[in-house]
């Protein structure tokens, strides 16, 4: 048919798609959401033109980029869904949500914040929601949950947190688990654990999260 691209312009447009994907996640991975479209084009060595041709707004190519990641945490959601201690479930299922975040800053930001377009990512923030309300209404009757916690209570201060855990993250890797386990420990019905896990933030250490949290701070 006439106007049909030529098989080698079909591979040269799925190359550049694929390296386009590859190098946002790159560049997500490290700066957020909101790096620049034109590093991202810079990188992958292609000009914005090539870019927005094959993704024509941040929300299509973000949707892209993190589909496979937002499809895992359904997925660690749906397994937290069939434990039978809705504790043990909630928990995992938290573990497994934080260790995204701490991994990716990208992933970070999608997941603790809004942006509009990304089809994806609605569709996971209602799983969650879906995910977390089950397991702490479950949580409730087994009577592991404190019975006056909301959901909105529970996911307003995992947002607050999964929002430092890029800061925490520059002075130690797993530093949000200290924080995550103390905010468990509130919930919990009975006595709290008996002791927190990873050592706790020096004062040093404090100061330079506090720093990293606020105004142009790398977190």
């Amino acid at each position: 048919m006439v106007g049909d691209p030529s098989p080698v312009r079909r591979r040269d447009a799925l190359r550049n798609r694929k390296l386009l994907v590859e190098t946002a996640r790159e560049v997500f991975a490290e700066q957020g959401l909101d790096a620049p479209l034109d590093e991202i084009a810079r990188r992958a060595g292609v000009g914005n033109a090539t870019l927005y041709r094959h993704f024509p707004s941040r929300a299509v190519l973000v949707d892209e980029v993190f589909r496979d990641a937002l499809m895992e945490t359904t997925a660690a959601g749906e397994r937290a869904r069939t434990a039978e201690d809705a504790w043990t479930g909630l928990t995992e299922y938290l573990e497994a949500v934080f260790t995204g975040l701490a991994a990716d800053r990208g992933t970070n930001d999608l997941m603790t914040t809004g942006l509009e377009g990304v089809t994806s990512l609605e569709a996971i923030h209602a799983h969650n929601r879906e995910t977390v309300a089950g397991l702490l209404r479950r949580g409730q009757q087994q009577g592991t949950i404190r019975p006056d916690a909301t959901t909105e209570d529970l996911l307003f201060a995992l947002a607050a947190l999964g929002r430092a855990v890029p800061a925490l993250t520059t002075v130690a890797l797993d530093a949000w688990r200290r924080p995550l386990a103390l905010l468990l420990d509130g919930l919990r019905a009975g006595p709290a654990a008996p002791r927190l896990p990873v050592p706790a933030l020096t004062a040093a250490q404090f100061g330079e999260v506090l720093l990293n949290l606020g105004p142009g701070g790398r977190g």
